[in-house]
């Protein structure tokens, strides 16, 4: 009873990834726009978001369906028009900051800005002192 509970269990838990995997690629996910200038700037904008999945690659480079999906929209949604920028704030307001290689100076994105500064200061002074209390 106990072994036919955990191979449902189990199966339960695999069913989902193996659903993504079967699910065929977006039709702009490999491939390119038409026009060489929207697909200059979709590949541009491609390069600064960050792949959720991989988190180590941008979505121009990784191969996660998840990657592709995101490549789909950034394609449409140049072909359709839109700025390379608004389409960043669609992505960033959809999956958080965390997507963009480049974040935006916010009220969550500002400790990324401030503490380095803060580092290099306090360095700056410990250094500082050092080399006033030997001359």
């Amino acid at each position: 009873m106990i072994r036919a509970f955990l191979a449902a269990l189990v199966l339960a838990l695999a069913l989902p990834a193996t659903a993504q995997q079967s699910m065929p690629p977006a039709p702009y996910a490999y491939r390119q726009l038409d026009d060489p200038a929207q697909e200059q700037a979709a590949q541009e904008l491609m390069e600064t978001l960050r792949c959720l999945k991989c988190q180590s690659q941008s979505i121009a480079d990784s191969d996660a369906p998840m990657a592709g999906d995101m490549r789909h929209q950034v394609r449409i949604r140049i072909a359709a028009g839109e700025s390379p920028g608004d389409i960043r704030s669609w992505l960033m307001q959809r999956y958080g900051d965390y997507v963009s290689y480049k974040p935006a100076v916010s009220a969550t994105t500002w400790p990324l800005f401030a503490i380095p500064l803060l580092l290099i200061l306090g360095a700056g002074a410990v250094l500082l002192r050092r080399f006033r209390g030997r001359a």
